[in-house]
């Protein structure tokens, strides 16, 4: 049969016959792999064969499979942005909009947001006007994300590097190039999506654009794999800088994925060859080559094409060896300590810009480079153009030493050179070691007979020995006291936590954060309150008011100390300047005349002898006061009855309307404080002025002081009432006649219109 079937079988050998007979007995109901008009012409045949028919048949099926979906458009846009060739790209405006995320961090501004729309919502139903209101509330939000991100902590930067909605290599390529076509396949039987190459113009110059593609919604993450590529990415990605090696189009690179994919398929197919094959062929193309991170780098995955002239960073990209999730799960054998793990990493872009991995940081506006994709994007070709135009001044072999030196002193150091002060403030200090407790009772001891040494000492010139170490020992001990408490309350990881920002902020001698401040005196507020609770509680505060008595001993020590200094120094300047030649002369001519005079008492002078003295006494006078502000202090002469009591000379009637008035004005500031408006006003000033610290620009200081003035504006409206005025001016009147009657003018210069500051106390407080 089997032979017969093949003489029968145009154009076929013999040979061939077997393995279609075979075919034919293995299909029960269908036939695959045949040509269907010469399986119907072998039917033919075989119904005709020898004398008998045989009734035999082949049938086959058809299998339905899904039409592919080009992404050329049955009317393409010949204007198009990025030309026509743009079409070709599966890469399309996505239909839905993405859906908003928030990180943990973020929901306290969410929560403002929310009182923005409320408010908004309030506005709308009922009509009213409440723009005021809401023009406080966008200046609190806007505020409070300023003071967020500009203090954003390395894992709250991974987050935003992670973020769904950050953009990709693709919507910054479309963003930035004036054409772009993308370019696809590793010339081996595949194109690995998690990688897309293509050529590209900005201002007219051509470029090689290589990088990781992540999806923006979840289908998309999935056909991306993620953006982590397989060996045939990167085997692509080296195809495409072969080809921008040949024809001397500079490369740019975008770095935006966790890590290379690391499944068993991958690796059987050579994932760390592709990896290292890229990393060699980099150092050695002609081109300049610059890389970007956009979102996270990861590992050799993203230094696979990263070897670059030039390593840009977004702001909140980073770029880790390992993730901070796989450092903590190694060292600290749990993935809750990410948040150490990423600080101790130092994988942001301003520590790997001080460590001189990356090359510079590209800005993104506040919210993260997804709040403004269009603003980011422009920055980064801003970056590219200014980057290119320097690096496309070298010849090759400048270009390739220029490379191959900024990876070359990466982590270089030298033996017996001083640390750099810069470098030693964020070492570990060394931890002395800790000292036995001192007994409380010899503590008493040493401290009784210090401070008794200090109230009796007569010479106060000389210092008291073994004050300064007393005072140090008992600081240790209340120090080791504190830290037992915190141990046992279970506070300890916080307070360590709180001593290290506190230190940090002295090294680097900046102004603490107004958020480190809250934190520091929500820690006070919980630390004081569960004092009492701690075991060494009453020794801690035994050892805590013996320092408090001997630093107070001391000050006083320290007070007579300075003053009997002080008091030996004018003296002395006082001799000086009477025994001065001139001043000398004038005084021994005063008492020639005083004798001549025959005068018994000062009453008997003549006019003339009084003139001379009092001259002699203003030179003197004034050459005192030279003197004195020489030494930082002030003369001042007094006058006798300088100064008149009024309130002295009020009776107790028109003292009680005083305070009755007082309470009035003190309860009606109180109500207008207690509003919401007000209160946020306070509420912003009071972050102001924490921001502003001592270095303060003109800007800050304006924004100050217009809300000083709008809160004294609203406060003197309050005491502006007609009510309050008319009872001011009957209290005034009253007070004048009482002052008139005893002979006192409400006007005086002496009083100095004391009637206006009777009552002005609550006003003048709150002021």
């Amino acid at each position: 049969m089997n032979n017969e079937i093949g003489t029968l079988l145009p154009g076929s050998r013999a040979t061939g016959a077997p393995g279609l007979a075979q075919g034919l007995r293995s299909s029960n109901s269908s036939l695959n792999g045949i040509p269907l008009r010469e399986l119907g012409m072998t039917r033919t045949r075989l119904l005709c064969v020898g004398k008998k028919k045989m009734n035999l048949s082949v049938s086959a099926k058809l299998r339905k499979v899904k039409k592919h979906e080009y992404p050329w458009p049955e009317d393409p846009d010949l204007n198009v942005k990025g030309g026509i060739l743009t079409h070709l790209s599966p890469f399309k405006p996505l239909k839905t909009k993405p859906k908003p995320v928030t990180l943990d961090f973020e929901k306290p501004l969410m929560d403002l947001q929310k009182k923005i729309i409320d408010v908004r919502k309030m506005a709308n139903e009922t009509g009213l006007d409440f723009s005021d209101q809401i023009a406080s509330l966008e200046n609190k939000y806007q505020q409070a994300l300023k003071e967020l991100y500009l203090h954003l902590t390395p894992i709250q930067r991974v987050n935003i590097a992670r973020h769904p909605n950050r953009p990709t290599f693709l919507d910054h390529v479309f963003n930035i190039t004036e054409k772009f076509v993308e370019l696809h396949g590793d010339r081996a039987g595949y194109d690995d999506p998690a990688i897309v190459t293509g050529l590209g113009t900005i201002d007219g110059r051509s470029y090689m654009f290589i990088g990781h593609q992540k999806g923006r919604n979840t289908k998309e993450n999935i056909e991306r794999n993620f953006g982590m590529p397989t060996p045939h990415g990167y085997r692509k990605a080296l195809r495409m800088m072969y080809y921008a090696d040949h024809h001397g189009f500079p490369i740019v690179t975008f770095i935006d994925t966790p890590g290379a994919y690391a499944d068993l398929k991958s690796e059987e197919l050579g994932q760390g060859e592709a990896i290292a094959h890229n990393l060699r062929t980099m150092f050695g193309l002609k081109v300049p080559i610059i890389s970007i991170v956009i979102g996270e780098g990861g590992s050799g995955g993203a230094l696979a094409i990263g070897c670059a002239n030039k390593l840009l960073m977004l702001e909140n990209a980073v770029f880790y060896v390992a993730s901070p999730e796989a450092c903590a799960a190694i060292l600290w054998k749990s993935a809750k300590a990410a948040p150490k793990a990423a600080e101790k990493l130092r994988i942001t872009a301003n520590e790997l810009c001080r460590l001189q991995v990356a090359d510079g940081v590209i800005p993104e506006p506040l919210g993260g480079a997804h709040a403004d994709s269009s603003w980011t994007s422009q920055q980064i070709k801003k970056a590219i153009v200014e980057s290119m135009d320097e690096l496309v001044q070298m010849d090759i072999e400048e270009l390739l030493h220029h490379r191959t030196q900024k990876f070359r002193k990466i982590g270089g150091f030298q033996e017996g050179l001083p640390v750099d002060p810069k470098k030693k403030v964020n070492m570990k200090k060394k931890e002395e070691p800790l000292q036995s407790k001192a007994s409380t009772l010899e503590l008493e001891n040493e401290v009784e007979k210090l401070k008794e040494q200090i109230l009796k000492s007569k010479d106060l010139s000389i210092e008291t020995p073994n004050v300064d170490e007393m005072i140090q020992k008992l600081r240790q001990e209340v120090d080791h006291e504190f830290s037992e408490a915190a141990e046992a309350l279970g506070l300890k990881n916080q307070l360590l936590k709180l001593r290290e920002e506190l230190s940090k902020a002295r090294n680097a001698q900046d102004n603490m954060h107004p958020m480190q401040l809250e934190r520091v005196e929500k820690f006070k507020d919980d630390f004081s309150q569960r004092l009492s609770a701690a075991p060494n509680y009453e020794s801690l505060s035994y050892k805590l008011d013996m320092l408090k008595e001997l630093s107070k001993a001391k000050k006083i020590s320290e007070s007579k100390s300075r003053s009997a200094m002080l008091k030996q120094e004018v003296n002395k300047k006082f001799k000086e300047i009477l025994n001065h030649p001139d001043v000398k002369k004038k005084v021994e001519m005063l008492k020639s005349e005083i004798k001549n005079s025959g005068a018994s008492t000062p009453n008997d002078f003549d006019h003339v002898l009084k003139n001379k003295i009092m001259e002699v006494k203003k030179e003197i006078e004034v050459e005192f006061a030279n003197v004195l502000k020489s030494l930082d202090l002030d003369l001042k002469i007094a006058e006798p009855n300088a100064v008149v009591s009024v309130d002295g000379s009020l009776p107790l009637n028109l003292k009680s309307m005083i305070g009755e008035l007082n309470e009035e004005i003190q309860g009606k500031i109180q109500n207008t404080v207690n509003t919401s408006e007000l209160r946020d006003k306070i509420d912003l000033l009071k972050l102001e002025l924490a921001k502003a610290g001592k270095n303060a620009d003109a800007e800050l200081q304006n924004r100050i002081q217009a809300l000083t003035n709008d809160i004294k504006k609203s406060l003197a409206q309050t005491l502006s009432t007609s009510e309050l005025v008319e009872k001011h001016g009957k209290l005034r009147s009253e007070i004048e006649k009482v002052l008139k009657s005893n002979g006192i003018s409400s006007k005086s210069p002496d009083t100095g219109s004391k009637v206006d500051e009777i009552n002005i106390g609550a006003g003048r407080s709150y002021a």
